[in-house]
């Protein structure tokens, strides 16, 4: 995923797209992982198995794609100040509340995933507004969805399997689609689309055996 404050160009904001892909790659990869225990064992392993190998692809494209000239810091030292700390602080507190809720008086354990990805949802607004980034509006806003159903369903009385794959697998794949989105992007901004950027590495791969 991006997250930029300005847009000084791409070395510039290298690091810290690369570490918002991996951040959101990774929360989604676990929302998958914990989340599709809850369904059948076939469909669980399917899952289990397909957002590990996503994952997995998220990582080598980021890995392959990074800029030997690329600063250290810039965009992830800049972007990650005491106004995103807010954001999470708020986040954690108000996932909190809402799990003592749902556990204590208002007896829906099965409705706190769904409760943590409203929670996370909200919480890529505020970030859209402060690294002003779309993406994280249009995320926030499916993220935020898929925990209502979820919450919905539970109040409803659904199996545990239809509201953890609508407030926790949905989730998880939303957010391994948008760091595979953030870091696609980040190649065409840079002036290096995917298929440019796959034939430069068939190049190095074939220099390399050579």
């Amino acid at each position: 995923m991006e997250h930029e404050a300005a847009d000084p160009g791409p070395s510039a904001t290298e690091p810290g797209q690369r570490l918002g892909s991996l951040i959101g790659g990774g929360f989604g990869l676990i929302y998958v992982e914990v989340n599709a225990g809850a369904l059948a064992a076939p469909a669980a392993a399917a899952l289990r198995i397909a957002g590990g190998v996503a994952f997995a692809g998220l990582v080598a494209l980021l890995a392959a794609r990074r800029d030997p000239a690329a600063p250290a810091h810039g965009a992830a030292r800049g972007g990650f100040g005491p106004w995103y700390w807010l954001v999470v602080a708020a986040e954690v507190a108000a996932i909190a509340a809402g799990i003592a809720l749902l556990n204590g008086p208002l007896d829906r354990p099965r409705a706190v995933v769904a409760w943590v990805s409203v929670v996370v949802g909200v919480h890529f607004f505020a970030l859209a507004a402060l690294w002003r980034v779309s993406l994280f509006r249009w995320l926030g806003a499916a993220i935020a969805v898929c925990g209502l159903a979820g919450l919905a369903a539970a109040g409803l009385g659904a199996s545990s399997a239809v509201v953890a794959t609508m407030g926790g697998v949905l989730p998880g794949a939303l957010l391994l689609a948008a760091g595979y989105q953030g870091t696609i992007a980040a190649l065409s901004r840079s002036g290096r689309p995917l298929a440019r950027w796959a034939r430069e590495r068939g190049r190095e791969f074939n220099g390399s055996a050579s």
